[in-house]
């Protein structure tokens, strides 16, 4: 793992922590990982290609810096569980990140403009 991903990862865990996640009150224990952990771990699955949330918290569980980053790690069916919870909360937070875009505001929008050729699809083909 690089500084800039772990700095990536703390200022994104700040951001959620911050802006995102709703601070716990009532009754209870807390969870041993916490939302915006949770959250952090889930998108850094994703910035490092992992789609097996097997491979991924295997991955982890071997990783120092990645284990150094998070006090406690669940195992593959908690992490399961509470990252299909907390889809709301992922929501929110990709909402979060594309506000902090410098394009969220912006009226132009770019898109793919590929040409494409006319006429040159497989079923216009017709072979005599």
């Amino acid at each position: 793992m690089t500084k800039e991903l772990e700095t990536l990862l703390t200022e994104l865990y700040v951001l959620i922590d911050d802006h995102v996640v709703e601070p716990r009150s009532g009754r209870g224990r807390r969870p041993l990982l916490s939302d915006a952990e949770l959250l952090t771990l889930a998108v850094a699955q994703v910035l490092l290609g992992f789609d097996s949330e097997r491979r991924w918290i295997r991955h982890v569980h071997g990783n120092e810096q990645l284990r150094a980053l998070f006090p406690y790690l669940p195992g593959q069916s908690d992490y399961n569980k509470r990252v299909r919870a907390a889809r709301g909360l992922l929501c929110k937070t990709i909402q979060a990140v594309a506000r902090l875009s410098p394009s969220w505001f912006d009226d132009l929008w770019i898109t793919d403009a590929t040409p494409v050729p006319c006429g040159m699809s497989v079923k216009s083909r017709v072979v005599v």
